[in-house]
């Protein structure tokens, strides 16, 4: 078995390389299939090697040129530094597919992340705002060691990201969706293509 820090090279070789990773799928490339070699049909936390992948997640999750994220599919998503202006401009758009029809309180999620710059929440109301690109939201230990999640807005994540984008909405989609036709994904699984 290779060292946690030899095989986050290698996952950080390969999401540099394609721009985008799953963390998990049965289909395309993704962190869990890298580390393990298999194609997992359950949790990988049901996996032997959970202990190691759980390492190299956490690694990759402090890595200043990786972004998790809930870009493809729903699911999560890693995204290297070089595509972060193209998600950042696609985020920030504010276009239909992203407000339309967006619960009341992920409305008010979102409301209140845009004024404030972030928020501690949980639930649907996260996941619809990650799902339609609306702010970014992380998992963090709190010092009782408890887990919480914190949402930011895009321009709180791109301050302290030190990220910015100089496109448009529409050239940050193309480059998104030149990455993932080479992943091999189809461009269903981005969200303005969805709806």
């Amino acid at each position: 078995m290779r060292g946690e820090a030899a095989e986050t090279r290698r996952i950080l070789e390969e999401l540099t390389r394609h721009g985008l990773l799953l963390l998990q799928d049965k289909r395309l490339p993704s962190v869990v299939s890298l580390l393990t070699g298999e194609t997992l049909k359950g949790s990988w936390w049901a996996h032997a090697q959970s202990q190691q992948i759980f390492r190299v997640l956490t690694e990759l999750g402090e890595d200043p040129d990786v972004l998790f994220c809930k870009l493809l599919a729903g699911k999560v998503t890693l995204v290297h530094r070089h595509l972060w202006p193209a998600l950042l401009a696609v985020g920030t758009s504010r276009e239909p597919w992203q407000t339309q029809r967006l619960s009341r309180e992920a409305t008010n999620l979102w409301r209140r992340v845009e004024k404030t710059g972030s928020a501690v929440s949980s639930g649907i109301p996260v996941q619809e705002l990650e799902r339609r690109l609306l702010a970014v939201a992380r998992e963090e230990h709190t010092e009782s060691g408890a887990h919480r999640i914190v949402v930011r807005s895009w321009g709180r994540w791109a301050r302290t990201a030190h990220g910015r984008s100089r496109s448009t909405p529409a050239e940050g989609r193309r480059r998104l969706e030149e990455a993932v036709l080479a992943l091999g994904a189809p461009l269903s699984t981005l969200p303005w293509q969805k709806r």
